[in-house]
């Protein structure tokens, strides 16, 4: 049985299937035809609901199949591929480089003094200044 003849651009929309008793069966879409559908919901202005109706489908079919050419062809409806692997790499930064040691430049009148501290002695580092500074 032919669900339906109707062409598009050239395409026939659907494919051949066979009835099975007591169960209604879907239709079933060309690859050609839902590339076209995906092509034509892309174009800038078109809305998804717009493409749908002039294709004579659902406009939530039509969003799964563009969700499902954005995908990466190892993942299709949610489950990967036969060998293939859902791991997506990520770019991490590069850590940004902690100081090594504490810098202070110490100004009085004309004269400039520059102590370098470990960072393991901050806690003594701090001390110093409080009684310098007092």
């Amino acid at each position: 049985m032919l669900v339906s003849t109707r062409t598009l651009g050239g395409h026939v929309d659907r494919i051949e299937q066979q009835p099975s008793p007591g169960r209604r069966r879907r239709g079933l879409h060309s690859e050609e035809f839902k590339a076209d559908a995906v092509a034509a919901a892309s174009q800038a202005g078109m809305s998804m609901a717009s493409v749908a109706l002039a294709r004579g489908i659902n406009a939530n079919l039509l969003r799964r199949w563009v969700r499902e050419a954005e995908l990466p062809q190892a993942v299709v409806r949610g489950k990967p591929a036969a060998g293939a692997s859902t791991f997506v790499p990520v770019r991490v930064p590069a850590p940004i480089a902690q100081p090594t040691e504490i810098r202070i430049d110490v100004r009085r009148g004309a004269r400039t003094i520059t102590v370098s501290w470990p960072m393991a002695a901050a806690a003594e580092c701090a001390y110093w200044m409080r009684e310098l500074l007092r």
